[in-house]
């Protein structure tokens, strides 16, 4: 069986390995690495998998995940180093991050697979796209769809894509929050409780994403299903238009990814 070793035990390292225990695999063919004793206390208790050191991980494990967050990739990288070959395989979860600068600073030869993945990994319902490194080979991407496909479902996408899908998927739930957070606010000025303002937008907000799913429907064709002429929806609809909500998604879209190419290039060199 191969070994699987989480390096950052985080909400999305967590929920990966939640994922991979109700998928079948074995809390002893799971590793994780978790910088504070007490996260390492809680998780092993949770879900009786080892907590290990990053050399005891590179060492046991055929699948390193690194799970950092991007700023703290580079001790990471030093303790691998001396420790990896062509026989492991690196897959990186730290947006913004291409596989070169892995490539870069491990032992020529290691494999590496680049993800973006999303938080509703914790819920098994993550959109993660896949991109192989200069190293990795077609059975490389087929493990990692594998691990990832008990977390959600998994697209291949080219690496020079991998900004974008950041941007869109990887920061997407964020707009969705931001959405039903307004909305919310806007029933209470209406007048509604906030806990009944929660379960309407809440359960509105799942039916239209199940409608979206299920239909072959184009977004602007269901939208238009819901508009009546002269009706309220219309009205609203203006509104939107006239505060130029659209516009303003795509440039935090857009700002989000020139982010993601920022934090790749700050570990160039």
């Amino acid at each position: 069986m191969t070994v699987i070793a989480v390096l950052g035990a985080g909400k999305i390292g967590e929920a990966l390995l939640s994922g991979l225990l109700h998928g079948g695999h074995e809390p002893g063919d799971l590793l994780f690495t978790e910088r504070y004793p007490a996260r390492v206390e809680e998780l092993t208790a949770r879900y009786g998998i080892q907590g290990v050191e990053v050399e005891d991980a590179a060492k046991r494990a055929d699948v390193l995940v690194v799970a950092v967050k991007p700023q703290d990739i580079e001790p990471v990288l030093d303790e691998l180093a001396p420790l990896l070959g062509p026989n492991s395989l690196v897959v990186s979860l730290c947006a913004g991050l291409p596989t070169s600068l892995y490539e870069r600073r491990l032992a020529d030869g290691v494999p590496v697979v680049r993800v973006m993945p999303n938080t509703p990994m914790l819920v098994n319902e993550a959109m993660s796209a896949i991109s192989a490194g200069r190293h990795a080979t077609a059975e490389h991407l087929a493990v990692v769809r594998d691990l990832l496909s008990h977390v959600g479902q998994v697209v291949e996408v080219p690496e020079a894509q991998q900004d974008a899908v950041t941007a869109l998927s990887g920061s997407g739930p964020a707009y969705f929050f931001y959405l039903v957070e307004a909305m919310i606010d806007a029933g209470i000025l209406l007048g509604l409780p906030r806990a009944l303002a929660g379960q309407l937008i809440i359960q509105s907000a799942v039916g239209a994403a199940k409608m979206l799913a299920e239909s072959e429907e184009h977004p602007v064709l269901l939208r238009e299903a819901v508009t009546s002429p002269a009706g309220t929806t219309i009205n609203a609809i203006r509104e939107l238009e006239k505060h130029g909500v659209r516009a303003a998604l795509l440039a935090a879209i857009e700002a989000a990814k020139d982010r993601s190419v920022e934090l790749g290039k700050a570990h160039e060199g």
